[in-house]
């Protein structure tokens, strides 16, 4: 089986992408990134991987393709769109990209690519029983894990608290567009993190996203009976993630 996938995370302002080593985690090049087409446009976003492709070097053209996506994604298929356009929604992406890049694509959500690269390499890593590992950012993505198997698209950061989309309250976006504190955001994730502990019963929460690495910061302020810690892989996430699905 090979050990080397290029990963390609697409997000809402930026695409990233790299030669990955999927026995270890590890990039083998630098993280290229280029800003995401405004608009988001499923051709024109298309049209930037293909150049990040360039950017990449030689990339063997039997080298496995993981690309992750801000979308439920059902058999290829995109089903929904954040931060991007809203032609994506029901559109087969995993064609499309395989048609335009003339090589075979592993399409998948994002947050699910974070996860899986976590428990295979990252803070996750040998967990028993589920992990659910959630990204603080835009919104709340989220990724369930058990025994290190990915049940996908999972959309935790949609649950309802108090009325409203978990995330709408809980997510890094909330605490800026508020001007929260530390603590005051904290007692809102204190809720959030409650309630998932309440459905779901976890074994290991993992907090992911730029947030994260002030976890310092807050993390110490929650008080669950749930071990919760930072996520590793942080902006490598989507892309070794990626990576990894493809060679699964």
């Amino acid at each position: 089986m090979t050990t080397t996938a290029v990963g390609i995370d697409i997000g809402g302002t930026g695409i990233k992408g790299a030669i990955v080593d999927v026995a270890t985690g590890e990039l083998l090049t630098d993280r290229m990134k280029l800003p995401t087409p405004a608009g988001g446009k499923p051709d024109d976003i298309l049209d930037t991987v293909l150049a990040l492709f360039d950017e990449l070097g030689e990339v063997s053209d039997d080298a496995p393709v993981g690309v992750c996506f801000p979308a439920i994604v059902l058999h290829g298929r995109t089903m929904s769109a954040a931060n991007v356009s809203k032609k994506w929604i029901g559109l087969e992406a995993e064609k499309l990209f395989e048609q335009k890049l003339g090589r075979d694509i592993h399409f998948v959500n994002d947050a699910d690519a974070a996860g899986v690269a976590e428990a295979r390499y990252g803070a996750a890593r040998g967990a028993k029983g589920l992990t659910i590992l959630t990204t603080l950012g835009t919104g709340i993505g989220s990724a369930m894990l058990f025994d290190g198997e990915l049940i996908p698209n999972s959309e935790l950061g949609h649950l309802e608290l108090d009325g409203h989309d978990a995330e709408h309250l809980a997510s890094t976006s909330a605490k800026e567009k508020e001007d929260l504190s530390w603590q005051d955001w904290a007692k809102r994730l204190q809720r959030y993190y409650e309630h998932l502990e309440l459905l779901f019963s976890p074994d290991l929460i993992l907090v992911g996203g730029g947030i994260s690495k002030s976890s310092e910061e807050f993390l110490p302020l929650l008080d669950l009976r749930t071990p919760i810690r930072p996520a590793t892989l942080r902006n490598n996430a989507g892309i070794v993630g990626a990576a990894a699905l493809a060679v699964s």
